[in-house]
């Protein structure tokens, strides 16, 4: 653009129809909010800078916006009082010296694109009109606002629903409500606007006839994709645009190079990132800012959540969160990566096992029905079945370290904080509370006892005491 962009996003929505105590605009798809969609589709666009409108739920609102932007700048519509005097309240935070192009977006439209909004303003910029709205053609316009052209095809109004007359309700072309405005212009129509109307509110829509009439120019940008142009009001309107959202998004990976056997059954969020020849089997979430390497294979039924997978790697039926999966490893199924996992190339955690704050190195296994918590495992270490990391004292959480090369028995445990060496070896059962030094077996299980006839003495008229009796009556 020529110049200078400056974006206000209205956010000081009530919501009551979400009929929740979060507010309206932080209802999240595709793994952000409404508003972070709304936000990161102005600054995609090249806004310069980025001002919010709240009001409801201010404190929530402002809190959010700041952790996903923090450049974003704020202002608080106290009354609510129409679309215009919230812009106007924006514009008047501004100051009298802001220049160039101020671009109006809402926080409840989060399928605008930013490509979108490019055009909107590349349109606006070559046309040096004084509005250009982005508008939308719909089978059924109810409730829209509609675009009232002159016989030369310019905008001359914008009559809102409730104001319209019977001819003007057969429009079918609607205002989305998005505009880019020259700021000289709109300064002093805002100034210029009444409450004349059947909701007594300052309606932003009233600057189009505003520019009409002192032939300052007003078009309209009319999109054929009309999901970009709509609203968020209830939560059913929520879950069909978050359904309609991850269809966009896996078509997109889709055509990339990434195989998605159901997309029916499928969800990925907006900033995961796929390598090409990724497969992603039904039922698979990936979520956050999850990241899939080349040739990799996740799922079925796997939920990942901020995890980094590395290239070749297979990830079946896991909950994974915050956790890093190496090249070629192998995990699941029904395993669970709690956050600070780290897995290296070629290594392995298999079926029913947890992992906490734990790193396991390139080609170690950790195959079956273990918890590791607060460990590390050295490369090529086998890990027994039934293995317990015991992590915490009731107090403090310590750390286990098991070396290179080391295998270790079944149903042990490790009692932190112990250092098993490289190559070492313990015995099945063990319970280990003492280093053991590299190379070294460790073993501590006590002598077997066997009490005679403790069944039949303990246990009588019961099967196993039947089973026992004939047992001893065949061996004599």
């Amino acid at each position: 653009m020529s110049e200078l962009v400056t974006s206000i996003v209205l956010a000081a929505g009530a919501g009551t129809r979400m009929k929740s105590q979060r507010a309206k605009v932080l209802h999240e798809l595709g793994g952000r909010s409404m508003v972070a969609h709304a936000i990161g589709a102005v600054r995609d666009a090249g806004a310069d800078a980025v001002i919010a409108v709240i009001g409801h739920d201010r404190t929530q609102v402002a809190d959010h916006i700041a952790a996903f932007d923090s450049s974003v700048s704020f202002v608080v519509q106290k009354e609510q009082n129409g679309t215009g005097h919230a812009v106007q309240v924006a514009l008047d935070s501004l100051g009298p010296d802001v220049e160039g192009t101020i671009l109006v977006t809402y926080a409840d439209v989060p399928l605008l694109e930013s490509a979108t909004l490019v055009e909107l303003l590349r349109q606006h910029d070559v046309s040096d009109r004084a509005v250009t709205i982005l508008t939308a053609e719909l089978n059924d316009p109810a409730g829209y606002g509609r675009i009232v052209r002159d016989a030369a095809g310019d905008v001359s109004a914008i009559v809102e629903h409730k104001d319209a007359t019977t001819a003007e309700l057969m429009i079918r072309e609607v205002n989305s409500g998005i505009m880019a405005l020259d700021s000289a212009f709109l300064r002093d129509a805002l100034n210029r606007l009444d409450t004349d109307n059947s909701q007594g509110e300052l309606y932003l829509t009233d600057v189009v006839a505003i520019a009409a009439a002192g032939n300052a120019g007003a078009g309209a940008y009319m999109i054929d994709d009309v999901s970009q142009t709509e609203g968020v009001n209830d939560r059913v309107q929520l879950a069909r645009l978050a359904g309609e959202l991850n269809r966009r998004t896996l078509d997109v990976w889709m055509r990339s190079g990434v195989t998605v056997v159901d997309p029916t059954s499928t969800w990925v969020d907006v900033d995961v990132r796929l390598g090409t020849d990724v497969t992603l089997l039904p039922g698979t979430q990936l979520l956050g800012a999850t990241t899939v390497g080349e040739g990799a294979t996740v799922g079925p039924d796997t939920t990942l959540r901020d995890v980094v997978v590395g290239a070749g790697a297979t990830v079946i039926r896991t909950h994974g969160a915050e956790s890093i999966i190496g090249a070629r490893a192998l995990v699941g199924p029904f395993a669970y990566l709690r956050p600070g996992t780290s897995l290296g190339a070629g290594a392995k955690i298999g079926t029913f096992v947890e992992t906490k704050n734990a790193t396991i190195g390139d080609g170690a296994k950790v195959p079956h029905l273990s918890y590791v918590g607060d460990a590390e495992i050295g490369e090529g270490t086998n890990i027994g079945a039934g293995t317990i990391f015991a992590n915490f004292d009731g107090v403090s959480k310590h750390r286990t370290t098991v070396g290179k090369h080391a295998r270790t028995g079944s149903d042990n445990v490790f009692v932190a904080p112990v250092v098993i060496g490289d190559g070492a070896y313990t015995a099945a059962g063990s319970v280990i509370r003492k280093d053991v030094p590299p190379g070294s077996l460790a073993r501590n299980e006590a002598p077997q006892r066997n009490f005679a006839d403790w069944v039949g003495q303990n246990r009588p008229d019961t099967e196993a005491a039947r089973a026992a009796q004939d047992a001893e009556e065949s061996s004599d």
